[in-house]
């Protein structure tokens, strides 16, 4: 039986995951000049210091996504026999603790500013002989920022899906969050333009309290994904559905009287356990388990690693908290149920 040390994506896979490469190098470069086109016009205003802020922060998710490529598909050694794959994972940590740190910096320093009552100056300048209102300017530049980052998220969030990669997924919703950012930082320049004081702050506030929301989500999906919680589809909206169907495939061998399986995700690529019930009198069954095992890994790209044992019956551990149940149809115990079902050898 030949061991899986080694996870490659199939061709077409291959191609998008060098596609999404190609666009987080283009992320990279656009954030950089963006960066450098807001500093140049920042001025005192804190919305437009919340916005520099975030195409700061914006960085971090390419950055993560490159590194993790360069890990995750290292053959397994002595230090790590299960390979590499989870570098993806925490990349995906590294980004949402980013994204929400700096979050958390931008709504309290934008409070304090509005407890303060600041009122941010935005002067004239000098353009080519003409003295020009800066705000003009600021939007100007954040009008020039937003585009990009539209076009660059709705790619990335195309591939997202089609690669199950949460990485890429969360940076396309960090550059929606760019944008969303530059439309609140303009409302906050006309909002001192039009003599509004406290717009500033409260147009920071809001850039702050979005990039929160996106780090908490985003951190705490994170860190279930490196607690082995069962894999969801990249948005996290819902189970992902392989376990179903690759379950239900797998009873309908002739020869599986009962089956039990566990998933967990390990960056693209799921890994588990299968238990298997075989009908009683089986033959040949150490060349059925393995001829399984190859089915389950043929079923579907993600599958990588799955451990196939026989057992003579499955019972599912309650603990006395009522009857044994499944979770959405499937033999995940029920909330109160031990994760691991009972089993014999």
């Amino acid at each position: 039986m030949r061991v899986y040390d080694r996870f490659e994506l199939p061709p077409d896979k291959a191609e998008l995951h060098r596609r999404a490469v190609r666009l987080q190098w283009w992320t990279i470069g656009f954030f950089v000049l963006a960066i450098a086109l807001l500093a140049l016009t920042l001025g005192q205003s804190q919305a437009m210091k919340a916005a520099w802020i975030e195409d700061m922060l914006a960085l971090v998710p390419p950055a993560a996504f490159l590194i993790a490529a360069r890990f995750r598909n290292r053959r397994p050694d002595d230090r790590f026999p299960y390979g590499y794959h989870r570098s993806v994972s925490i990349a995906f940590l590294a980004g949402s603790v980013a994204l929400l740190g700096l979050g958390g910096y931008v709504v309290y320093d934008s409070l304090t500013r509005l407890v303060a009552r600041e009122r941010p100056p935005i002067g004239l300048i000098e353009v080519f002989g003409h003295r020009v209102w800066l705000g003009w300017l600021m939007i100007a530049a954040l009008v020039v920022t937003m585009v990009p980052a539209i076009l660059l998220g709705r790619a990335k969030k195309r591939i997202a899906h089609q690669l199950h990669d949460k990485v890429l997924y969360a940076d396309a919703e960090m550059n929606r969050a760019d944008w969303l950012t530059a439309g609140a930082a303009i409302l906050g320049v006309l909002g001192i333009g039009a003599g509004l004081w406290w717009a500033d702050a409260v147009a920071a506030l809001v850039i702050g309290g979005d990039i929160v929301r996106d780090g908490t989500r985003t951190s705490r999906s994170a860190v279930a994904n490196l607690m082995d919680n069962r894999p969801r589809v990249v948005d996290g909206s819902r189970p992902h559905p392989l376990h179903d169907r690759l379950l239900a495939a797998v009873r309908d061998h002739d020869w599986v009287a009962d089956a039990w399986l566990r998933l967990r995700e390990e960056g693209h690529v799921f890994v588990g356990e299968l238990l298997v019930v075989p009908v009683p009198g089986t033959d040949r069954l150490v060349e059925r388990l393995e001829g399984l095992g190859a089915f389950a890994r043929d079923f579907d790209w993600r599958m990588h690693d799955l451990v196939v044992a026989p057992v003579s019956r499955i019972d599912s551990a309650v603990d006395g908290h009522g009857p044994p149940g499944v979770a959405d149809g499937l033999p995940y115990p029920q909330a109160g149920a031990s994760a691991v079902p009972h089993v014999t050898a």
